[in-house]
């Protein structure tokens, strides 16, 4: 089969580069200026989760909210379901004067769980998340570099931390609430991202075998005959797992939404990074790479 011919993966890779700057460049301002919208898993306040037996407007539980002067809080309501994030701790009587307001006057049936995080255990998970990601990225580094080689290794960590900032710059830039499940989907996106740009990266190495690479066209047309080879099985899976994650999205519980959309988020930056943000970076680390002169012979006498 002539690949030739087809789609320039490594010529097309340069338009998928900028878009990623313009969408980092936009999250690292969001982040210098705005930060993120946490939630109550790292910083101080309650968390009150509500299931209820029948349906109830968010403007109800607004106005119970507002008679009982409950101070700043977000307010997100389903069809059987709500939940009410405040900025401050709740006291052990606002605890019971709420769950009291709730069954007398919204539903006399309605169950509720209430959560409370203080500033230090705030600050410990937030510790404790950033700790998680570095050490999972510091893992896959020595892992790949044993298994392949530095350049492999370095462009499969740049493709990573690519998937993981694009998921953060979209949270921030949108608004978006961070919390446990936000930092859950960041660890699955660089766990399916790696898994993706291993496969090309495994088929490259298998073809280089048997490569007689003379020019940088050589090398470059490699790489685009393997992320060819494997086209169909990146396709195959990030579809399936795209199906998966939407229905969890259109159909799962309030607390799980963002976590389907951050993973929706990560699946699409992980499908084109591995083809044109990894596989590019690594061609040209490769394309700088001295070539193996042989050893000079030395000179013979006549």
């Amino acid at each position: 089969m002539r690949y030739s011919s087809k789609f320039d993966f490594i010529k097309s890779s340069k338009y998928f580069i900028y878009f990623s700057i313009l969408i980092t460049v936009l999250g690292i301002g969001s982040l210098i200026f705005v930060g993120f919208n946490y939630g109550v898993d790292f910083r101080a306040g309650s968390n009150v989760d509500i299931v209820l037996s029948k349906p109830v407007a968010k403007d109800e539980i607004d106005k119970l909210l507002a008679e009982k002067n409950a101070g700043h809080y977000t307010l997100t309501a389903g069809a059987d379901r709500a939940s009410i994030r405040f900025d401050d701790i709740l006291t052990d009587v606002q605890e019971k004067e709420l769950k009291a307001s709730i069954t007398e006057k919204l539903d006399p049936n309605a169950s509720m769980e209430i959560n409370t995080v203080d500033v230090q255990m705030a600050r410990e998970l937030q510790f404790n998340a950033l700790l998680a990601l570095s050490l999972a990225s510091l893992g896959i580094l020595i892992y790949i570099s044993f298994r392949f080689e530095w350049r492999f290794a370095l462009a499969a960590i740049i493709a990573l931390v690519h998937d993981a900032f694009i998921v953060i710059s979209v949270f921030s830039i949108f608004r978006l609430e961070v919390n446990l499940t936000f930092i859950v989907a960041v660890l699955t996106i660089i766990g399916y991202s790696i898994n993706d740009t291993i496969v090309i990266f495994d088929r490259i190495r298998e073809n280089l075998r048997f490569a007689k690479i003379k020019s940088p066209a050589d090398l470059a047309a490699l790489v685009n005959r393997s992320i060819w080879e494997t086209l169909t099985r990146s396709i195959n899976t990030v579809v399936t797992v795209i199906f998966g994650a939407l229905a969890l999205y259109i159909f799962g519980s309030e607390s799980i939404r963002l976590f389907s959309l951050a993973i929706l988020i990560g699946l699409v930056a992980g499908a084109y990074s591995s083809i044109f943000i990894a596989s590019p970076i690594w061609l040209a680390l490769r394309s700088k790479a001295k070539p193996k002169s042989a050893q000079k012979t030395p000179a013979t006498t006549s």
